[in-house]
């Protein structure tokens, strides 16, 4: 099964204020929009009707924004109708000729009238990425309104694509560079491996947002302002189609999670176990440069490792599987696979569970386990000896323990990178 999405930070991030790092941007985007607004007061509105449609779209966009995998939050309507607000030269016969700043007040009024009614629910406000995107936005009129106003780029489609796809990746890359810089220091994890993993996230989403864009902006000199609604419609249906699998895969989770727990409340496990192994290893495939499929995949695995435990008589002391023999170890393992192969839809998370138990180098079955499995191996053996435990001193001798046996049982670029996390101290505390 493909999964593409995970819930396992709350949402907003774990954050109740804003770090310095999201304050700033967030500043930033302020400063921005109220020098806009200045700007565009003093100078007038600009093609009115134009500026009202796309405003529309903006907030329109705004208001169904759609969770993305990671816990993240994207408008792809309100990002394509802002690109291709700040990507218009001409509505019908009529030439265009908007100052950056123009583009800017739009697209940030738009945002916040689609932003309310979320606040009003009491749902978070987002402004981090709603800042990101206006940055964005921000760029690409900065860079091509001069070029527009001034019929710098030609008067033909072919002469004006290249420009245009060229500056809706650059914002598509401002923008997944500034999401990095957040969710690196949201989820303490390395800037290049939260950059790639945006590159993966986004690239299809913003592919569509581009190219929506860029009909929406090319149409408009034919059908007129008509075209904002006409060419947003097939980019709606994709949302739609969007929201319900996102909606399905958390629903994957919730069970998942449910399921998790069985074995706590049984007694089998320390309660919370279940729960700290899987975020310890979502933590260590991050920082291996995993892609979020796979970190979901992971995250189900190592939320129901122990399921196996349930065929026990008698509860392993503390539920530490590291003091069984391996032949037990084994067979916990591979009653835990067949549990979740009853789902018929898990199938590769079956086989990370039921590999969980064999060392890190070829055995008998003359092959290396999975990287979720062996993760998922060294993860829960640190948890089995640190437990709830968050001093620093006790994590750094259960890594020190498990380096002594790199040498067969755990893999030691998984040690590797739990020592880095612990170093930083990413895997103590909540």
């Amino acid at each position: 099964m493909s999964v593409a999405t995970r819930r396992h930070e709350p949402r907003g991030f774990p954050r109740q204020v804003l770090d310095s790092g999201q304050s700033l941007l967030v500043l930033f985007a302020g400063v921005l929009l109220i020098a806009a607004v200045a700007q565009t007061a003093a100078t007038g509105v600009r093609d009115v009707h134009a500026a009202l449609a796309f405003g529309g779209l903006i907030a329109f966009g705004e208001l169904l924004r759609l969770n993305l995998p990671g816990d993240r939050e994207a408008a792809p309507i309100a990002t394509a109708g802002a690109l291709a607000y700040a990507l218009l030269i001409r509505v019908g016969n009529s030439p265009v000729r908007l100052d950056p700043e123009q583009v800017i007040a739009v697209a940030a009024i738009g945002m916040i009238i689609g932003a309310l009614p979320h606040v009003a629910v009491g749902r978070p406000t987002r402004l981090s990425a709603m800042a990101a995107q206006l940055v964005s936005v921000a760029c690409v009129a900065a860079m091509f309104r001069p070029l527009a106003n001034d019929s710098l780029i030609g008067s033909r489609w072919w002469s004006e694509l290249p420009v245009m796809i060229s500056l809706v990746i650059l914002g598509w890359l401002v923008k997944a560079t500034i999401v990095a810089l957040i969710r690196t220091d949201a989820l303490r994890a390395r800037f290049g491996v939260m950059l790639l993993d945006e590159f993966r996230v986004q690239l299809p989403v913003g592919a569509a947002v581009g190219a929506s864009a860029l009909l929406i902006a090319f149409a408009a000199e034919v059908m007129g302002l008509a075209a904002v609604a006409v060419f947003t419609a097939p980019l709606l249906v994709t949302q739609v189609a969007l929201r319900r699998y996102t909606g399905i895969r958390a629903t994957y989770l919730q069970t998942v999670r449910a399921l998790a727990r069985v074995t706590e409340i049984g007694g089998y496990v320390e309660i919370g176990h279940s729960g700290r192994v899987a975020k310890l290893s979502v933590s260590i495939g991050r920082e291996l440069g995993m892609p979020e499929p796979a970190l979901l995949e992971l995250e189900y695995a190592a939320l129901m490792h122990d399921i196996g435990q349930l065929s026990l008589r008698e509860p392993i002391p503390g539920g530490a599987t590291v003091l069984v023999v391996r032949d037990e170890q084994r067979r916990i393992a591979e009653y835990g696979a067949e549990v979740i192969q009853q789902a018929r839809v898990l199938d590769t998370v079956a086989d990370i569970v039921r590999r969980q138990s064999d060392p890190c180098r070829p055995g008998d079955r003359g092959e290396e386990p999975p990287l979720s499995s062996r993760i998922i191996r060294a993860a829960n053996a640190f948890d089995d000896l640190v437990g709830s435990s968050v001093e620093p001193s006790r994590a750094a001798a259960a890594v020190q323990r498990l380096r002594l046996d790199t040498a067969s049982e755990y893999d030691p670029q998984v040690i590797e990178a739990l020592s880095r996390l612990v170093s930083r101290r990413s895997v103590l505390g909540p």
